[in-house]
């Protein structure tokens, strides 16, 4: 390096960004004459990128795509107009940094052309040293990609403590959750993000906001699809409908796009579950059709919880409890083959004993009218909680080893059994085996799938 005249300082902030490939002898040139101006100028800073050369093509056409520059050698050199707000200023390859330099600062280099070739390789090699340092950590940071749409919702404010506790994934997998929420709900969500950080939950490894784009649902392994949209007193019901599979179309079309290849999907909320689940999966053909399921659990649990408080029990022991139906419609709710375990009656046997539940309620008019009436209205006063359990309870069970061996009720697309039409959502009697398949049960008809269905 040669200084033919005393350099006079600018007040300005100059920031120059400077790139090419890693092994150009031109881009190490330049990196040397923009260190020294670095260095002996207290206004001058550069910030230096370098890509590999199977790559720079690529990465230039992009870089000068989105700058409207017009430039196809190595390097790039621009200036960042900090001071003017403005975008970056192309000044182009190495020759023109040359002649900027001489110009502005009189600093002028003579740096042989073997040195040139001995940096370019030197600065390939820590390119690539670098990578692989980059993937290295990358391998090491493997979440689940946990996406919850809806995010305000307070079912979602109870799930996060749930999903991030480690007893749905399992206590070794860190999981990274996505809060996508559509309207304008800023302060809430930051909020939100603060007090699930301030949980300190050693398997929350990173919690972040987002709003519909492109990239939405992005690498998710498990996307929650916490969507309600009820009629006002201004809007009809086809209206209603229309805004709801216009949205699922969409969900369903970036889920097809951006989420891996085995991405489960659980459709939950108190109003047209099923439709929603079957707009998602009309516009991921993609996806497998049985990776998208729509939550009965919840509407399960209310009726057990009923049929508990009747016997004086725990709502734990109620088993095989199955709703049919539109889940948030039309709907069955069938006892005819649920059971209790652990009654305290005349009657006893080893673990795993059960009795019919018809053979201890004897109290029909009950069952046939009481007992409706107040399942149907607990569904009037929900606060998110039991929704967000039903929903930890799904993905524990379709993700961990799990063989309870329990019948639970789920909305799933048909393939023609219990001589259902084929291609409707339907809730039905579902069981899990091995958190790897589940298969369909009623009574004692069993049909298997493969993982991951």
């Amino acid at each position: 390096m040669t200084t033919r005249v005393s350099v006079s300082c600018s007040t300005a902030m100059a920031k120059f960004v400077l790139a090419g490939k890693a092994d150009c002898p031109y881009y190490a040139k330049a990196e040397i004459l923009a260190e020294y101006l670095q260095k002996n100028l207290p206004s001058f800073r550069v910030h230096k990128i370098t890509q590999h050369p199977e790559d720079w093509e690529e990465w230039l056409q992009k870089i000068c795509m989105q700058n409207g520059w017009s430039h196809n050698h190595s390097p790039i050199i621009w200036r960042e107009l900090l001071d003017r707000g403005g975008k970056g200023l192309l000044l182009g390859g190495f020759n023109d940094f040359f002649e900027h330099a001489q110009e502005y600062y009189n600093i002028t280099t003579d740096m042989m052309s073997s040195l040139m070739k001995d940096i370019a390789l030197e600065n390939l090699r820590t390119h690539m040293e670098i990578k692989k340092e980059q993937e290295e950590i990358c391998c090491l940071f493997n979440p689940l990609h946990v996406w919850i749409t809806s995010a305000t919702t307070p079912t979602c404010y109870n799930l996060i403590s749930l999903l991030a506790s480690g007893e749905v994934f399992g206590m070794r997998k860190e999981i990274w959750l996505h809060l996508l929420e559509t309207s304008h709900c800023n302060g809430t969500l930051r909020a939100l993000v603060m007090e699930a950080e301030d949980l300190a939950f050693p398997l929350l490894r990173k919690i972040t906001v987002h709003k519909m784009a492109d990239d939405a649902f992005l690498q998710a392994d498990f996307v929650i699809v916490l969507d309600d949209v009820y009629v006002t007193n201004d809007q009809s019901p086809e209206i209603c409908i229309k805004q709801i599979a216009e949205r699922c179309l969409q969900y369903g079309a970036l889920i097809d796009q951006n989420s891996d290849k085995e991405v489960k999907v659980v459709v939950a909320g108190s109003t047209y579950v099923n439709l929603k689940a079957q707009m998602i999966l009309s516009n991921a053909p993609s996806v497998k059709p049985h990776n998208v399921v729509a939550l009965a659990t919840q509407l399960e649990y209310e009726a057990r919880a009923q049929i508990a408080k009747k016997l004086n029990i725990n709502s734990a022991v109620v088993k095989d409890v199955i709703l049919w139906g539109n889940i948030s419609g039309t709907n069955f709710l069938d006892l005819q083959h649920a059971k209790i375990y652990q009654y305290d009656s005349a009657v006893w046997g080893p673990q795993g004993f059960w009795r019919p539940l018809k053979k201890i309620i004897f109290d029909r008019k009950w069952l046939k009218n009481e007992f409706l009436k107040e399942w149907r209205s607990r569904q009037q006063n929900r606060l998110g909680m039991s929704a967000a359990h039903s929903i930890a309870m799904v993905l524990s069970w379709w993700q961990q080893e799990s063989n309870t061996g329990d019948i639970v009720s789920l909305g799933i697309i048909s393939e023609g059994q219990f001589e259902l039409p084929k291609g409707i959502v339907y809730s039905m009697p579902v069981q899990f085996i091995n958190g790897k398949e589940y298969c369909f049960r009623y009574p004692k008809r069993i049909r298997h799938f493969r993982r991951g269905i």
